[in-house]
């Protein structure tokens, strides 16, 4: 565009006498020339802006996401804290049957609180990502496995709380009677000092006065009997 300009200002040099003629309408043309530059510098200016600003506003958005996604990653490893946390208060009384044998309500599933709490564990349990990672950008899972560890953890809370107040109340003497001697003789079967035979022994024992009662968690009682079998075998 700038050489047909300068060509038409270099024909104008040689017939400068054509100005008198058409003056009027060269000096039009020269200002819409001059003018149309303008507008596309102009336009070639807001391009470029607009280029800029959409480059700061993909990486404010990146920038956005990147501090979303590290929250969101440390609310799921808290939930994912607060459910370890309640396993663990769990494991406490069912791997260990002595201490369960004082809060038996902890394992009675005639108990409308510990239906409830073995429900809201295995709900978690299941709502659980095997891979925390792949929950970040779900926000619908990361509520469901919130609200599922919540109400295992209060679930516990309460049914916690009942079978400490409770203890052995729920059973008859005889059968509190039953339960005590029961736990003497799991501290036996579990008693490393004690022959093989007295660890068998008591062990059956014990099994004979639960019947009825309480069940045991098969975790721990298949833990013990392996332990109780191997000091036989050797």
């Amino acid at each position: 565009m700038m050489k047909s300009v300068d060509q038409f200002l270099e024909f104008l040099s040689h017939s400068w006498w054509l100005i008198f003629v058409f003056g009027g309408s060269i000096g039009g043309a020269l200002k819409a020339i001059a003018a149309a530059n303008q507008r596309r510098a102009e336009r070639r200016q807001e391009r470029y802006r607009l280029k800029q600003q959409t480059k700061v506003e993909i990486a404010r958005a990146k920038a956005q996401t990147r501090v979303d996604e590290q929250t969101q990653r440390r609310d799921i490893a808290k939930i994912v804290d607060e459910h370890d946390q309640t396993d663990a208060r769990w494991f406490g009384y069912e791997m260990s049957l002595v201490t369960l044998l004082d809060f038996p309500m902890m394992t009675d599933m005639r108990e409308p609180l510990t239906v409830e709490f073995h429900k809201a564990k295995r709900r978690a349990d299941l709502l659980r990502p095997a891979d925390p990672e792949s929950m970040v950008g779900n926000h619908e899972a990361q509520v469901e496995y919130r609200e599922a560890v919540h109400d295992y953890a209060i679930a516990f809370d309460v049914g916690e709380a009942e079978a400490k107040r409770r203890r052995r109340d729920g059973f008859t003497p005889r059968e509190q009677e039953r339960l005590a001697r029961a736990q003497r003789l799991l501290r036996l079967a579990m008693d490393d000092a004690a022959t093989a035979e007295e660890r068998q022994s008591a062990y059956v024992r014990a099994r004979k006065d639960l019947d009825g009662l309480i069940v045991l968690p098969s975790a721990p009682r298949a833990q013990l009997e392996r332990r109780i079998a191997g000091q036989i075998g050797a």
